[in-house]
C-alpha cells in the first residue's frame, strides 16, 4: 500500500523536477544572447560615428582633390566631391606656371628639409645627452630656461634674428633656415630625447666606462641605438613642420629662385582676384604627397616614440 501511494508522488515530483529548470536555462541563455546583441549595436554605432567624424575632418582635403581636377569656372559652382567635368590640364599648367618649374621649389623645399633634419637629430640629441647623463654646474638653470624657451613665439625672436642674419648677409640664402637647427634651438624636441634618455639605464654607461669607453662613445654606440622611437618622432616632426613652414621661409627667402613649396604656392593666389584655383589645388595636392608618405611609413616610430616618452 505503500509504495502505491508513493509511486505518484515520486512521478510527479520527478515530472516536476524535469519540467522546472527549463525557465531557468532559457533566462541564462537569453540574458548573454541579449547582451551580446546590445554590445554588437553599440560597437556598430561607435564605427559609423568615427566614419562620421573622419570623413567630416577630410572632407577639406576630399574637396581639394576633387577641385584639382575640375576647370576652374566649375570649382566653386560646383561645390560637390564628384567632378562632372574632370581636367587634368590643371597639373600640367600648375607644373609650369610660375617663373621655374614645380620641381625647382620641391627641390629648395627638400634641401631645407634635409638640413634642418640632420641639424636637429644631431645637436638636439647631443643637448638632451648633456642633460641626462652629464653632471656641470647650473644644469638645473639652463635646463628651465631650455623649458621656458619653447613659451617664445616665433614672431618674437624673428625680428633680431633678421638684423643678425642680414648682418652676415645671410638673406635669401637657406642658412637662417638650417644653422639655427644645428646649435639646438628647438626645446621640444630637447625636452622630448632627454626623457627617453632617462628612461634608459645607468648600468649600461657604467659597463661602458668600465670597459674605457668615453662620452662620446657612449653616445654614438648605446644611447642613440637605443633611441630610434625618440629619433624617429624627431625626424617626422620636423619634417612636417619645416616642409610646411611658411612665416620665416617668408621672411628669409624674397627672390623667386630661393622659393620653397609654400611660398610658391602663395603666388597662385592673386590679390585682384585673378587667381588659379585649379593649378593652386593641384599643386597644394603634389606638395602633401611627400608629408602623407612620411607619415604612412613612420607612423609607427611616432606612435612608439610618444608613448614611451609619455610614459616616462
Amino acid at each position: 500500500m505503500t509504495d502505491a501511494l508513493t509511486r505518484p508522488e515520486n512521478a510527479r515530483s520527478a515530472a516536476r523536477s524535469d519540467v522546472a529548470p527549463e525557465p531557468r536555462d532559457r533566462r541564462r541563455t537569453t540574458r548573454p544572447r541579449g547582451r551580446r546583441v546590445q554590445a554588437r549595436v553599440v560597437s556598430v554605432l561607435k564605427h559609423a560615428g568615427l566614419i562620421a567624424f573622419g570623413f567630416v575632418m577630410l572632407y577639406p582635403l576630399l574637396w581639394m582633390l576633387a577641385s584639382s581636377f575640375k576647370p576652374n569656372a566649375l570649382i566653386f559652382r560646383e561645390p560637390g566631391l564628384i567632378p562632372t567635368d574632370v581636367d587634368l590640364s590643371n597639373y600640367t599648367d600648375g607644373w609650369n606656371a610660375l617663373l621655374h618649374p614645380f620641381s625647382h621649389y620641391l627641390i629648395n623645399s627638400a634641401l631645407v628639409v634635409l638640413g634642418s633634419l640632420l641639424g636637429n637629430l644631431l645637436s638636439c640629441s647631443m643637448a638632451a645627452y648633456a642633460f641626462a647623463r652629464l653632471e656641470f654646474r647650473g644644469k638645473r638653470l639652463w635646463f628651465a630656461i631650455m623649458l621656458m624657451s619653447i613659451m617664445l613665439p616665433i614672431h618674437v625672436v624673428i625680428v633680431p634674428q633678421y638684423v643678425l642674419f642680414s648682418q652676415l648677409e645671410w638673406i635669401n640664402t637657406f642658412l637662417p633656415l638650417i644653422v639655427p637647427k644645428l646649435l639646438a634651438t628647438d626645446a621640444f624636441f630637447i625636452f622630448l630625447m632627454v626623457q627617453f634618455f632617462r628612461g634608459i639605464p645607468r648600468e649600461l654607461d657604467e659597463a661602458a666606462t668600465i670597459d674605457g669607453a668615453n662620452h662620446l662613445r657612449i653616445y654614438l654606440q648605446i644611447m642613440l641605438p637605443l633611441s630610434m622611437p625618440a629619433l624617429a618622432t624627431t625626424a617626422i616632426f620636423t619634417f612636417i613642420w619645416t616642409w610646411n613652414d611658411f612665416f620665416s621661409q617668408l621672411i628669409f627667402l624674397t627672390r623667386p629662385e630661393m622659393y620653397t613649396v609654400p611660398i610658391a604656392l602663395r603666388t597662385f593666389v592673386d590679390s585682384t582676384g585673378n587667381s588659379s584655383w585649379g593649378s593652386l589645388f593641384a599643386m597644394s595636392i603634389v606638395s602633401l604627397i611627400p608629408v602623407f608618405i612620411a607619415f604612412l611609413f613612420g607612423q609607427k616610430y611616432l606612435v612608439k616614440g610618444i608613448a614611451t616618452t609619455g610614459i616616462k
